[in-house]
């Protein structure tokens, strides 16, 4: 294959039938399309370069522009079914996260200042999904045991947890009104 000459054939296919495929192109898709589908038409071109008809370019690289055009409207219709289906999604608004994240933090403090036989009763219900009797097995108690140790440790558990979400709030507190603080002096030097 001599490339230079391959070039210059290839420029004078360009130079020679560009603006029948553009104007075969624009007659099927929306004019901000055009110029990609006849690039893709050209590329196509230049790569099966060796295997065009010569007798027959211009036919053929309406060929190739029916194929281009026809992956372009599954593409479109592709976006457009996506588009739909998320349009049909029901809109969800994103609250501000911090209050999860104090949420969060002071349900583990709470969590971790229980003893590890109060930790253990909530996370086999809670976490595992087992049943009391199930817990009561893993645990190697009675089933009516089990439901004293679980009934004293969700007591306890919301007891920190009323304590350490009033701590981790007031912490909050704190660091948001000294963020503020800095904030407000940087903006008056």
């Amino acid at each position: 294959m001599d490339t230079a000459t391959d070039e210059q054939r290839f420029t004078r296919l360009y130079r020679q039938h560009y603006a029948a495929v553009a104007a075969y192109v624009r007659r099927r898709i929306s004019p901000d399309q055009v110029v990609d589908v006849v690039s893709e038409v050209f590329l196509v071109a230049w790569r099966r370069f060796e295997t065009m008809p010569g007798n027959a370019e211009l036919p053929w690289l309406y060929g190739v522009a029916r194929h281009t055009l026809s992956s372009t409207y599954r593409s479109d219709e592709r976006r457009l079914s996506l588009v739909q289906a998320l349009a049909a999604q029901p809109r969800q608004t994103v609250g501000d996260h911090a209050d999860s994240v104090v949420e969060s933090a002071a349900l583990a403090a709470a969590l971790d200042s229980l003893s590890e036989t109060d930790q253990e009763a909530l996370r086999l219900t809670v976490w595992e999904g087992l049943s009391a009797t199930q817990a009561a097995k893993a645990l190697e108690c009675s089933v009516a045991s089990f439901h004293v140790r679980l009934h004293r440790a969700r007591k306890r558990l919301r007891f920190n947890l009323e304590a350490a979400s009033a701590d981790v709030s007031s912490r909050f507190s704190v660091l948001h009104r000294d963020a503020a603080v800095r904030n407000g002096s940087r903006g008056d030097a």
